[in-house]
């Protein structure tokens, strides 16, 4: 009798498993509303006024003069800066990232954020639970004993099972409201050298004047939607002067606000490129209207160039899938490239030396419809060419990577591409 009852309860929890699971499977397969389809018809240039307006007036986000920009870049350089600022916070800090892990990364922001909120900073910090799975309990009991308001984006629950592949993929930290930091660079220990000298290879930006109120209003509205909490007053958006002369604008999107924002401003500004495109992302698995936007831009005589990681990816199986859709890019003369060092992590694109954009949002499936993503964009020539430069220094570590190799590709390849994108439908 025990061991009927004992299988029985196997049975159920198991039944139960499968049922959550199709509940996942199920929601991100339902369709969600329109999205863009058809291709955009732009007669106008990147730097055109006709453009900046219509990129405010499109993405719903203003764009605001006044702005500086740092370039930071690598582990050390970006958590320096970042723990140097949190250290010096007076009224807030906000921080929303997607991996939080490692004794090193993630437990020196944690000493950084226990003494900001013991010297009574209101600090609010959101890490993405799937993304803090590797961290320990004891990083997030000193948290939240130092009196850090810390959640935890997404921890399973039964009533929001269907919302759990919805990930925070952000990686935001704003200071007083003044001082903002976005880029492609998680709080995590693989970023950091090893004992061989490896590391993710990858860019972050701290960002000062107006456009920082925006990064705030990004990550409120997460706040929001984990909380309850409407964070509001100086301590969170204080009044802000310029600080340079670079116009920027915040893009945010999630996938339940149906209009994947992230998608909208590359697609937009695929358009409108008249020269080059040069762009770099640590996962590339677009959808077939982004694979077509690329193509049209090469196929009018835009020399389009995307840097991807070589053969140190950390998701393998995301390639495969990927690279099965290359081959039309290549034919229409998309040129390719794959960063050889080690892991390539940055998301960075600019086009025509006259806009850019940063951020959190990569080139695939993940970003455009399933994820939260922050990018910011800019719309100024000397920061575009700040931008394409930095790519183009790690395009001398990447090898170009041919049609005529797409073409010979092994069988085994091929294969495992086709189940590669079976899974990367849903993840």
């Amino acid at each position: 009798m025990r061991l009927n009852w004992r299988k029985s309860v196997i049975g159920l929890a198991a039944l139960a498993g499968i049922i959550l699971l199709l509940n996942v499977v199920f929601f991100n397969a339902m369709p969600k509303p329109k999205r863009v389809i058809e291709p955009i018809q732009i007669e106008h240039g990147v730097s055109d006024p006709a453009f900046v307006r219509s990129a405010s007036a499109l993405l719903g986000s203003p764009v605001l003069e006044g702005n500086q920009v740092e370039v930071l870049r690598n582990g050390p350089d970006i958590y320096a800066a970042k723990i140097a600022a949190i250290e010096s916070a007076e009224r807030s800090v906000s921080l929303e990232t997607y991996e939080f892990w490692g004794e090193e990364a993630a437990g020196a922001m944690t000493d950084a954020l226990v003494a900001a909120a013991e010297r009574g900073v209101k600090v609010r910090a959101l890490p993405d639970y799937i993304g803090s799975v590797p961290a320990s309990g004891e990083k997030f009991e000193r948290l939240n004993e130092a009196g850090v308001d810390v959640i935890r984006w997404r921890q399973p629950s039964w009533y929001d099972f269907s919302r759990f592949n919805h990930r925070t993929h952000r990686k935001l930290l704003i200071v007083d409201g003044t001082t903002g930091f976005i880029g492609g660079a998680n709080i995590a220990d693989n970023w950091l050298p090893d004992d061989d000298g490896d590391a993710y290879r990858d860019n972050h930006f701290r960002v000062t004047g107006p456009v920082v109120a925006s990064l705030q209003a990004a990550f409120m509205e997460t706040w929001l939607d984990a909380r309850g909490e409407l964070l509001a007053g100086d301590a969170w958006f204080p009044e802000l002067e310029p600080t340079g002369e670079i116009r920027a604008q915040v893009i945010d999107s999630a996938p339940r606000e149906g209009r994947h924002r992230v998608r909208m401003m590359f697609l937009h500004a695929l358009a409108a490129a008249e020269h080059q495109v040069t762009a770099s992302t640590a996962y590339f698995y677009p959808d077939q209207g982004f694979i077509d936007a690329l193509r049209d831009a090469a196929e009018r005589g835009v020399t389009v160039r995307i840097m991807v990681p070589g053969d140190s990816i950390d998701q393998g199986y995301l390639r495969h899938a990927s690279v099965n859709r290359w081959g039309p890019m290549l034919d229409a003369g998309v040129e390719l490239y794959k960063y050889q060092p080690s892991m390539y992590h940055s998301k960075l694109m600019s086009i025509d030396d006259a806009w850019a954009s940063i951020g959190s949002a990569n080139l695939d499936n993940r970003s455009f419809r399933i994820n939260s993503e922050a990018n910011l964009t800019f719309y100024d020539e000397a920061f575009a060419v700040v931008i394409r430069e930095l790519i183009e220094e790690d395009l001398a570590d990447a090898r170009h990577y041919s049609l005529e190799e797409w073409q010979d590709r092994t069988w085994r390849k091929r294969v495992f591409g086709i189940f590669g994108m079976l899974i990367g439908i849903y993840l």
